[in-house]
């Protein structure tokens, strides 16, 4: 089985504005509602590739509610521990057609101790080989190295551990041998202090990341392609698909949910293709992709 946690989901209200009059009444061309957070992203992705997950976090209120039942009747099992109080953030997006976004997001409730204490409980359920993906930033009310303690709570056990984050919250993973970490360049060369823009500069620092602990490091470059370290230190690059960009938003949950998949299914050289396509797909559309469009850029060749 795989889990996605999410410490902090939330409903994301994207609104296509247009020119923004402040102290004004603006109309809105064009809204949707979906449900977010990069856990969830790599759940609702593993769901179009037709492989099951269970998403837990924390939720609240009735976006929390909400939240829990929208992504439920997507087919995604949940196990999400309901906080008393607070409601579940949402994050506003607002859109001038696509040349710019401007967000405002929630903080999100507050997560007592004892809540804390029920995750790490619910984590005790995962079986070995099992795979768990921690994605995304860390609550204000949690302390910020939630995840090197999940991983502590874990260690020794058969699980698979994939961490999408960046900066410190990334480097001090790394002591647990995680399966898979996935920075994308710019993240990459920040914890190196040097600027990564060829497949070499990025296969060589993602090494770097190896020596550190990592199993699996995946890179991910935009439009110059991915670049794969495996654990046996193969290097390993595909090309980026080609398409229009209309959306960088879950790209890289996509390419995340991709590997996992293309690593159930196959080889290395398969997940870092299926990542790959999984990512690209979700860029050239106006959301998270569907099947059809991750199949289509498969059939590119």
């Amino acid at each position: 089985m795989i889990y996605t946690l999410t410490l902090n989901p939330a409903i994301d209200y994207v609104a296509d504005c247009g020119e923004i009059a402040m102290g004004a009444v603006n109309r809105l061309n064009s809204s949707e509602i979906s449900f977010g957070g990069k856990g969830i992203n790599v759940s609702l992705i593993l769901r179009q590739l037709e492989i099951s997950s269970t998403a837990m976090g924390f939720i609240a209120g009735f976006t929390g509610e909400a939240i829990e039942k929208g992504i439920a009747e997507k087919g995604i099992d949940t196990d999400f521990i309901r906080l008393e109080s607070g409601f579940s953030r949402i994050n506003v997006k607002l859109r001038n057609g696509f040349s710019t976004e401007t967000e405002l997001n929630g903080n999100g409730p507050e997560i007592p101790q004892n809540k804390v204490d029920e995750l790490f409980g619910r984590l005790d359920k995962i079986d070995d080989g099992d795979t768990i993906v921690l994605a995304g930033s860390i609550p204000s009310s949690l302390s910020d190295d939630i995840y090197e303690k999940i991983l502590a709570h874990l260690n020794g056990r058969k699980i698979r551990a994939v961490v999408d984050a960046s900066g410190a919250l990334l480097l001090n993973v790394l002591k647990y041998k995680p399966f898979l970490v996935k920075p994308n360049n710019i993240e990459l060369g920040s914890l190196f202090n040097t600027t990564i823009d060829t497949a070499e500069k990025a296969a060589e620092y993602a090494m770097k990341l190896k020596e550190k602990g990592a199993v699996n490091v995946l890179v991910s470059m935009g439009e110059k392609g991915s670049v794969l370290i495996d654990e046996s230190d193969r290097i390993l690059v595909s090309k980026a698909f080609s398409g229009t960009v209309k959306n960088t938003v879950g790209a890289g949950d996509s390419m995340v949910a991709g590997f996992i998949a293309g690593y159930e299914k196959g080889g290395y050289e398969y997940a870092l293709r299926l990542g790959t396509a999984c990512g690209g797909a979700t860029s050239f559309s106006d959301g998270l992709a569907t099947k059809a469009e991750i199949d289509a850029l498969l059939g590119e060749g």
